[in-house]
């Protein structure tokens, strides 16, 4: 069982939270019109497997390598700029890019791709992590499959199942063949970035889970695990899983020992 009762922040692994950007965040205050931001559902997801969360916001990536991090969790967020992977930028529904984000986070997956760093993606994790190994996404779901079951109307939740390639990291975390999710998303994987392992689909056929072969853990969810964790030991487990990884490296080079330095 994770030890989330461990009161000394010393003894926990850090896991780096990659915030939402500047461009995405709402009207919160009336005395700030930027923010830089991530839902506390991960927070609390990674303090329940006994990881120190820390907050890292997009912009000089000179963090990577230089913040002795034993783990990573990429967030959700707002649509990645199709001009990475030779989308449309004219389609209506793209939401607007935010440079600084898509920027921080291509380089930030190809490092993680890279090092032995534990790393767990979500929804928009999952999909920069293919763009910036090499693949490319679906726009728009509704314009290629019918129903769409992964995003409610007026862009609340949705929930629906998702099969999981038996033998997997993501079958060995959860411990389950098939798992219910939630999610909110209306882009997804088209052509899969060279080196990544499809291990999940939605009844659909839509991509709802890769991971990266060789990789120590590096596993990425189309769907939201932090959403339901609190009540899904299922869905929890994916933290507790990145959490117990990172502390296994930590505690196997020693404390304070930052992850290999960008080249």
């Amino acid at each position: 069982m994770p030890d989330s009762s461990n009161p000394d922040p010393a003894a926990r692994p850090v896991i780096g939270l990659a915030t939402a950007g500047r461009r995405e965040s709402r009207n919160f205050s009336n005395h700030y019109r930027e923010l830089y931001t991530v839902p506390t559902q991960y927070v609390d997801a990674i303090r329940r497997a006994g990881g120190l969360p820390v907050l890292l916001p997009p912009g000089n990536p000179a963090w990577m390598g230089a913040i002795p991090l034993d783990g990573m969790v990429a967030t959700g967020g707002g649509d990645i700029d199709p001009a990475l992977y030779g989308g449309d930028n004219a389609h209506p529904q793209i939401s607007e890019p935010d440079t600084e984000r898509d920027q921080t986070e291509m380089q930030m997956m190809r490092w993680l791709a890279q090092c032995e760093l534990p790393s767990l993606m979500i929804c928009r994790g999952l999909q920069a992590l293919n763009v910036a190994l090499g693949g490319t996404l679906i726009e728009h779901i509704p314009d290629h499959v019918h129903p769409d079951i992964h995003r409610s109307p007026g862009g609340s939740w949705s929930e629906h199942p998702v099969t999981v390639t038996p033998g997997s990291l993501l079958a060995r975390c959860s411990g389950k063949t098939e798992l219910a999710t939630v999610s909110s998303h209306h882009q997804a994987i088209r052509d899969l970035a060279p080196g990544l392992a499809i291990v999940s689909h939605a009844p659909d056929g839509i991509i709802e889970a890769v991971e990266l072969p060789g990789h120590p853990f590096l596993l990425a969810v189309q769907w939201h695990p932090e959403v339901s964790a609190d009540m899904d030991p299922e869905q929890q487990a994916l933290f507790d899983s990145l959490v117990a990884h990172a502390a296994s490296r930590r505690n196997s080079i020693g404390l304070q020992v930052a992850a290999p330095a960008l080249p």
